[in-house]
């Protein structure tokens, strides 16, 4: 059953109270239900600062997929270190990566967008699916500007998909809002954003943009019309 009126008034309280406020109105009302979901972006760095300088009971966790940069790997480690709280890694099943590369190789998901949603259920939705059972509320990064996709978003939203309360604390927020707030507080952020990668995901999916280019074009920027997403946020 969706919970049309909690959400109303979660969205109401969205207009008047900050987001630390809400980050602890969501601990508060979903308790150990509650997680948020970290690929140690800009965005996500925000949002996982506020919960650990603020001491929000929120549980951090990330999914590794097994194809993510180096980068990724020593702002993960830097942020442990930073904050000395703990992020919970969720892997994809062994049997079913070694039988999508026993298949069809080590690079599938470039030859077609079926392919690549394949490989993106595999390292990445199902261990979600996992992370998120039994939780009443998912936390997110989300951004509106993010993507013509998220630009009709709202704050606290119901997620059909995984039976949850889905909660976007920094949806209105600008990447330079986002840039900001990183760099006044000191948040440890992945080192290739200073090389032009605004979103960043697997290795071999993600490049650089370049200049005028959608803030999602270097997501399988093989691909035409997909969408750009991996099937996390439907």
């Amino acid at each position: 059953m969706i919970p049309h009126q909690e959400i109303e008034d979660l969205n109401q309280l969205a207009t008047r109270k900050n987001t630390v406020e809400l980050l602890e109105i969501v601990a508060e009302r979903f308790g150990g239900h509650t997680v948020f979901t970290t690929s140690f972006g800009y965005e996500d760095q925000v949002i996982t600062d506020m919960i650990f300088r603020n001491n929000v009971p929120v549980e951090i966790i990330t999914l590794d997929t097994g194809r993510m940069f180096e980068e990724t790997y020593k702002v993960w480690q830097r942020t442990l270190e930073k904050y000395n709280q703990s992020i919970r890694a969720y892997f994809p099943e062994s049997q079913d990566v070694e039988a999508l590369v026993n298949e069809k190789g080590t690079l599938s998901f470039y030859e077609s967008l079926e392919n690549r949603k394949e490989c993106c259920y595999i390292r990445k939705v199902k261990p979600l699916k996992r992370a998120l059972a039994g939780m009443k509320c998912w936390i997110t990064g989300l951004r509106a500007s993010q993507s013509e996709g998220r630009s009709n978003l709202l704050p606290f939203m119901w997620d059909e998909v995984h039976q949850v309360v889905k909660f976007n604390p920094i949806l209105d927020w600008s990447l330079d809002d986002v840039i900001q707030y990183v760099h006044q507080n000191n948040v440890p952020y992945n080192a290739l954003h200073d090389k032009g990668f605004v979103s960043i995901g697997c290795e071999p999916c993600t490049r650089a943009i370049k200049p005028g280019e959608d803030f999602r074009a270097g997501r399988w920027w093989w691909e035409q019309n997909s969408g750009k997403e991996c099937g996390l946020h439907k």
